[in-house]
């Protein structure tokens, strides 16, 4: 845990003073959008079937820069083959007539519509984060004086799969999108012994993308903890690319067509990467589905499951309790359109029938993808759990719409419960026992965190400068000095004989963040999100080599400063010690960590190592 000691009192995490790269601050003559073309699943859909849409990508102006490649405020998407070391050209959106016929065409062998297609989803994954977030989301790498733009290779290598990954220095991060050729046994559309891009899925894309903003948003998820913290960044980042699915009109109202408005039918809505599995060879759905286990008799949770395995089940949950809610919601014009029965007769459902289920569908999906966001904010900072993450999905949900009329948390609560995923420490699955808890003894608001002390780059989403920050953090550090405060929180002071001779780290703060959303009444909510966090080094023994672990908690302050929730891991819980040490000796652990000096050390990005190369055979992602 890379930090920087101040005062004595506490430490300031090594991404702490990044800043978000800035948004184009949009001139008065500047266009809203810039409309380009995309696929919307991969290019195996057919034309006829909604491959194609035309997507509003928030403007900002776009340089072609030699050597560098199509470069904008958050993006950089490099014109290169990364091992050939050949420079194709590159992507000239601003061009005049490229911007007339709204990007360049369509095209699995164009080398600049690869580029544009990956900055295009790309520019709309990270859109939709910081409209549920309400603010400008950071990476977790480059300096707090100079942010850098996450970088995009649309071809990095040939037999490689996609990959997120951020270099161990901190200054930069990139994604690497692969090629491979298809197997002589390809299924569907795909061309036996034909090149395959990644860069040209949309799903794939999205996913990896999601990745990086997640890994900004809890940089401490991507350390492999626990099995479940392997699978969530595995889930999380589906849930988005599944979702982003229904802002296409014509794949919402084809997938609707097919299964006759049956979203838990096996379609292409519920569906990731098809191209991808039928260029293995595999079968002609999806590589993941995430109706594969919304049966009566789904896939349940399994602690040692593979993280792509387990992620599936959590995907699962969530996307049934969109598909019951999109039932409920529907029902009335199922009604409607059928003199009240409610049954469909045999045939196609009437157009206009279809186009309001695609809307409904459309609107609601938004609205999970958003609650499944903004959930992030609730999490503990380190070591999540699937359990952890239902209860952030319903506090999360709660604050925003406490009148909760089409019962999204009972939903989701039963998805989760079908599957045996269960929090730990509550008495049972009802509502108010899975919200997350204000503090049991009434703490002090904390001084300089107030909204009335805040200072912002002109809004609430753009981030003060590094010198606000650095207040933030010296308000916070102050308060933990308060009497009761510190154990309020759940950290721990050294020689507290519950690390049982164990070492443990200063306070860690992390970061500090707006939280803005509007609940359907059109209230606008302010917060701040603070994250804290603690090392405890557990010293070596005759049986097994030391390792550390990190614990603490996320704060959730209101427009007052008075702390609404604390979200604690704390390194002196019951029993952590003993299952972190139980997962490090697991086959899982051991995949992940190696041993280096008698010391547990991560081995690599697990990202690379879960989206292995690929050699012949598809990678699992």
């Amino acid at each position: 845990m890379s930090t920087v000691e101040h005062q004595d009192s506490y430490q300031l995490g090594a991404a702490f003073g990044r800043m978000p790269c800035p948004p184009w601050q949009r001139e008065p003559d500047d266009p809203l959008y810039r409309p380009l073309r995309i696929y919307t699943l991969d290019p195996s859909q057919p034309r006829l079937e909604g491959a194609i849409a035309t997507v509003d990508v928030p403007f900002e102006p776009l340089a072609c820069v030699p050597g560098r490649g199509l470069l904008g405020q958050t993006f950089c998407v490099s014109a290169c083959n990364h091992q050939r070391r050949i420079e194709y050209r590159c992507a000239d959106l601003d061009q005049r007539n490229v911007l007339i016929a709204d990007g360049y065409t369509p095209s699995p062998s164009d080398p600049r519509f690869h580029q544009q297609m990956v900055y295009a989803v790309a520019s709309l994954v990270y859109q939709r984060f910081r409209q549920a977030l309400g603010r400008d989301p950071a990476w977790s790498f480059g300096r707090a004086d100079q942010p850098v733009p996450l970088l995009l290779y649309p071809h990095y290598g040939e037999d490689d799969n996609a990959c997120y990954v951020r270099h161990e220095d901190g200054r930069g991060g990139e994604i690497r999108f692969g090629y491979f050729r298809a197997s002589t046994d390809a299924t569907g559309s795909t061309l036996p012994g034909g090149h395959v891009f990644t860069c040209l899925s949309h799903d794939i894309i999205a996913h990896e993308v999601s990745h990086a903003l997640l890994d900004g948003l809890r940089p401490h998820f991507a350390t492999a903890q626990s099995s479940d913290a392997l699978a969530f960044h595995e889930a999380f980042a589906d849930l988005i690319a599944l979702f982003q699915h229904f802002s296409y009109r014509e794949v919402v109202l084809e997938g609707l067509r097919r299964n006759r408005g049956d979203l838990l039918g096996d379609n292409l809505l519920s569906q990731l990467a098809q191209q991808f599995a039928q260029a293995s060879g595999q079968h002609e759905g999806g590589l993941r589905r995430a109706v594969a286990a919304t049966t009566e008799q789904p896939a349940l949770y399994q602690a040692d499951a593979e993280p792509h395995q387990l992620g599936n089940v959590l995907v699962s949950a969530v996307f049934e309790a969109f598909a019951r809610l999109f039932q409920r919601k529907t029902a009335r014009y199922l009604r409607l359109a059928t003199g009240g029965s409610g049954v469909l007769p045999a045939g196609e459902l009437p157009w206009d029938l279809q186009v309001l289920l695609a809307e409904k569908a459309s609107a609601l999906a938004g609205e999970l993808l958003d609650i499944c966001i903004r959930a992030i904010d609730y999490c503990p900072p380190v070591a999540i759990t699937f359990g952890d993450y239902l209860r952030a999905l319903i506090t999360a949900d709660h604050d925003a719409v406490p009148d909760d009329r089409w019962d999204y948390r009972g939903t989701l609560i039963s998805c989760f419960r079908k599957r045996n995923i269960y929090p730990a420490g509550v008495s049972n699955l009802s509502e108010d026992a899975l919200l997350w808890r204000a503090p049991q003894r009434p703490l002090p608001p904390v001084a300089g965190l107030d909204f009335a002390s805040l200072r912002f780059c002109g809004d609430p989403a753009h981030a003060a400068d590094a010198d606000e920050r650095r207040r933030q953090a010296d308000a916070l550090g102050a308060y933990l000095q308060q009497p009761g405060v510190f154990e309020e929180l759940g950290l721990v002071r050294s020689g507290d004989p519950r690390l049982q001779g164990d070492q443990v780290s200063l306070p860690c703060i992390e970061s500090i963040r707006t939280c803005r959303r509007a609940g359907p009444n059109r209230e606008v909510i302010f917060d701040l999100v603070a994250e804290i966090t603690q090392q405890r080094q557990v010293a070596a023994s005759d049986e097994s080599p030391g390792f550390s672990f990190l614990g603490g908690a996320t704060l959730v302050l209101g427009p007052d400063a008075h702390v609404r929730y604390v979200i604690g891991k704390s390194v002196a819980g019951n029993g952590r010690s003993a299952r972190r040490r139980q997962f490090l000796d697991s086959e899982l652990g051991r995949r992940f960590w190696s041993l280096q000096d008698g010391q547990l050390q991560p081995a690599g990005n697990p990202f690379a190592q879960m989206h292995a190369t690929r050699q012949g055979t598809p990678a699992n992602d």
